[in-house]
């Protein structure tokens, strides 16, 4: 507690996003000052913050197909990731983004994957992916940035279970037009610190994943803030109790 102080002193609430073990990061976390809370459970909110990425591949209409339903666990309402032109896994059909853009931010969300092999997946600036894929524990799998970092599996309370992602993200820097900075990501997995200030080259996965994903073979990135995109693949993935709190990371730092 006397170091949460001192460092709130130091730093100052705006750019020190929160600390290990309080009550702001893991499942049920509260949201922290100043943050926008962007899903809560209600139709409201999804329809009032978000609405469907037109990328290439996109397939569907709105309003937003995506369900309000029964959070089996703990009883109230959720989001769950069921539109149907979706079904059989159709990459970049359906998926939901935020009307706002963020640059820098610290990100709480919540996730329930229902069955083995549910698939979905938590895009920060519409472009660098926070995998959620049951079952796979590559570089590719539950909890890795994608392709940039391992999977943190072990720390995965399962199927049938909700999970909380804590994010502190930095994005990309630019002089003169050119990158001199990689984006950076650290993050919490059910509060268990899981990644450090990893660097992120590329945006993976071409065009329907995201923001830049067919520039330049992803490595293309350009200076724009970007929504929060929640990819949707046919699996019944749900969410809940997510918010985001804008930052504005001076150093190349996201470490909570």
């Amino acid at each position: 507690m006397k170091a949460a102080i001192l460092a709130t002193f130091l730093f100052g609430a705006v750019t020190l996003p929160g600390f290990a073990g309080d009550q702001n990061i893991g499942l049920k976390a509260k949201p922290v000052e100043g943050a926008e809370v962007i899903i809560d459970g209600t139709r409201a909110l999804l329809d009032g913050k978000w609405t469907y990425w037109e990328g290439p591949g996109f397939k569907s209409a709105l309003p937003i197909k995506w369900k309000i339903v029964d959070d089996p666990v703990d009883g109230g309402t959720c989001v769950m990731t069921d539109d149907p032109v979706a079904a059989g896994g159709k990459f970049g059909s359906a998926d939901i983004v935020t009307k706002k853009a963020y640059r820098d931010f610290r990100l709480h969300i919540e996730f329930r994957v229902a069955k083995t092999g549910g698939n979905s997946g938590v895009y920060l600036q519409n472009r660098y992916e926070i995998q959620i894929m049951d079952g796979d524990k590559t570089s590719h799998g539950l909890g890795a940035v994608i392709n940039e970092s391992r999977s943190p599996y072990e720390a995965y309370n399962g199927t049938g279970t909700w999970n909380a992602y804590d994010i502190v993200f930095r994005a990309a820097r630019f002089k003169d037009g050119k990158l001199a900075e990689k984006p950076l990501v650290t993050m919490y997995f059910n509060g268990k610190k899981v990644h450090s200030n990893v660097a992120i080259s590329q945006v993976w996965g071409g065009p329907n994943s995201g923001v830049d994903g067919g520039n330049d073979g992803g490595k293309g990135i350009t200076d724009t803030p970007q929504g929060l995109k929640l990819q949707c693949e046919g699996h019944d993935v749900r969410y809940r109790n997510a918010w985001i709190r804008e930052l504005d990371l001076k150093d190349p730092t996201t470490d909570f």
